[in-house]
């Protein structure tokens, strides 16, 4: 992998040191490349063309992609193409995107990246090459079709990091198979199983360990949740509390009455409220070890296909009111927790806050104080692209620290 000096756009987000890009909203465009070819060889060809960029005597050569860490999504569901765009979107990137593991197809993974229900047409030239080629805005992504990991080429695209978007691979037997195919290390988009170091930046992701060759960037939730529950701790003291999070619907359900495991998710989707269960209160105590065994929760799977919210209720040590728990977000959210939290003080509903950048955004209006010591925080959360914005956050961190 060729190093690459990435720009701080904070300060305060920064792991030993070295920080990750800001997010822009819209990419510098890259010299596009000529591309005519259709096989499998020409690809590699290509790919290896685009990633080839420093010359003998250490130029960049003209027309052609910096040489970065080597990234391949295995997964384009939601959070794969969320991620995808992420990273189009970032300013000196040291990731670069040049493979794609999905077992729909080159025409309909390049459609569904173009035109998105949630997130409106993508603001990029997106067109199949061949058979097994994705070219975003010239930029060529090899696709490749397998349902097994271990069949994957990852070896021969000299993959640095996999991005496991399937929700399937989440322990070390499922993850590692990527390393067998050549990967050196791989970020699971969800929850790990067992001993899986999790991370969520922002709160404890400045101990990122470059060891580690399988790592979580936990849940959407999690993230939403640790970083305000982490000053809640930090400047309160938290004893013990509960967690509801009003979560959009996902593809782990189901449109019309079916079969499922869980027999709730197994109602329609849009059109019922269902509860079922959640890991992201527990989960926090993985990245805020003080916390284990002091919250818990649960999740209300509602009508909506994006944006969700949490509601927190604990009793804190510190006596306090709500004026003095605003206070403390917004001096988090301007100094060390810039661009993960942020505070609002509009009264506004979950549609607004459709693609925000942040982890979390606390509703400053709801925020209650019951007595001196219960605490009432709601924060919503876009959980496809703020979540997707920590998972390349996270990969900009494991890239600036490689080893």
């Amino acid at each position: 992998m060729a190093s690459a000096i990435l720009s701080v756009a904070k300060p305060s987000l920064q792991a030993n040191g070295k920080g990750f890009a800001e997010f822009s909203g819209l990419r510098t465009s890259l010299a596009c490349l000529p591309f005519g070819r259709k096989t499998s060889d020409d690809l590699f060809s290509v790919i290896a063309f685009q990633t080839s960029a420093l010359g003998s005597n250490g130029v960049y050569k003209k027309g052609v992609t910096e040489a970065k860490l080597k990234v391949a999504i295995n997964g384009f569901g939601r959070i794969g193409r969320n991620f995808l765009r992420c990273w189009h979107g970032r300013k000196d990137s040291p990731l670069d995107v040049i493979a794609i593991n999905d077992t729909g197809g080159v025409k309909q993974a390049s459609h569904l990246l173009k035109y998105d229900s949630t997130l409106g047409i993508f603001d990029a030239d997106v067109k199949p090459v061949g058979d097994n080629g994705l070219s975003v805005d010239g930029k060529i992504v090899k696709v490749v079709s397998s349902r097994n990991p271990l069949d994957l080429p990852w070896k021969d695209l000299e993959i640095d990091l996999v991005i496991e978007g399937t929700g399937v691979f989440v322990d070390r037997d499922g993850a590692g198979k990527h390393l067998l195919a050549g990967a050196k290390k791989v970020l699971i988009t969800a929850p790990g199983k067992g001993d899986i170091p999790t991370y969520v930046v922002g709160v404890n992701a400045d101990a990122y360990n470059p060891d580690e060759t399988i790592i979580s960037n936990a849940s959407c939730t999690t993230n939403c949740l640790a970083p305000f529950v982490k000053v809640l701790d930090q400047k309160f003291g938290i004893i013990k509390g509960t967690m509801t999070t009003t979560h959009s619907y996902t593809g782990d359900q189901r449109l019309l009455d079916a079969s499922h495991r869980d027999l709730r998710r197994a109602r329609a989707a849009a059109l019922n409220i269902v509860p079922t269960s959640t890991g992201a209160a527990k989960a926090v105590a993985l990245v805020l070890p003080s916390l284990k065994g002091k919250l818990n929760g649960i999740a209300l799977r509602v009508p909506t296909p994006n944006v969700s919210v949490v509601d927190l209720v604990v009793q804190v040590t510190k006596k306090t009111f709500a004026e003095e728990v605003n206070a403390a977000f917004r001096d988090s959210a301007e100094k060390e927790l810039a661009g993960i939290l942020s505070v609002c003080d509009e009264p506004l509903v979950s549609v607004d806050f459709r693609c925000t950048d942040v982890s979390s955004t606390v509703d400053s209006s709801l925020t209650m104080v019951m007595g001196d010591d219960m605490v009432k925080v709601i924060a919503w959360y876009d959980n496809e692209w703020g979540y997707s914005q920590r998972v390349v956050d996270l990969a900009d961190i494991v890239a600036n620290n490689w080893k």
